[in-house]
C-alpha cells in the first residue's frame, strides 16, 4: 500500500484533478495510474513529475518504443517494480515484443555486470573513448 494512501479522482481538489485530466487527456486513458494518485499528497511533487514526464516522453528525436524501452532497462536496473510493469505495457503498447524484452533485458543484465567489474576493477577509460 502507498505510504500515504492514493488520492482518487473524486477525493482529489480542484488543482490536482486538472493535472489528473491532462494525464487523461495526454495518454488518451480514462483513469490516471496509481503512481500519480500516491504523489497527488505533494501538490508541488505532482505538477514537477508529470510536467517533466509529459515533456521527456514526448515525441522527439527517439521514438516512443525507443524511449519506453530505455525507461524500462533503467527501471529494471534499479529495481523498481511498479515502473518495470508500467513501462513494460507501455512498450508493449508502442510495439515491443517478447523477443525485444527478453534482448533488452539480457543487454541490461550484461550493462550492470560488467558496470560493476569495470568498477570493482577501477579500470581506466581509454582515451580513445574521450575524445567521442
Amino acid at each position: 500500500m502507498a505510504t500515504f494512501g492514493m488520492i482518487e479522482y473524486e477525493q482529489a481538489n480542484a488543482d490536482v484533478r486538472a493535472i489528473y485530466d491532462d494525464i487523461m487527456a495526454t495518454r488518451q486513458v480514462d483513469s490516471v495510474n496509481n503512481f500519480w494518485k500516491a504523489i497527488a499528497h505533494d501538490l508541488v511533487a505532482l505538477r514537477r513529475t508529470w510536467e517533466s514526464v509529459k515533456q521527456i516522453m514526448a515525441p522527439g528525436a527517439l521514438d516512443a518504443l525507443t524511449k519506453e524501452m530505455v525507461y524500462l532497462a533503467v527501471s529494471a536496473t534499479n529495481q523498481c517494480g511498479y515502473c518495470i510493469a508500467s513501462h513494460t505495457a507501455a512498450a508493449r503498447k508502442a510495439g515491443m515484443t517478447d523477443a525485444m524484452f527478453a534482448e533488452l533485458m539480457a543487454v541490461v543484465g550484461m550493462a550492470n555486470e560488467s558496470n560493476r567489474l569495470a568498477s570493482g576493477y577501477q579500470v581506466e577509460i581509454d582515451e580513445r573513448f574521450r575524445t567521442t
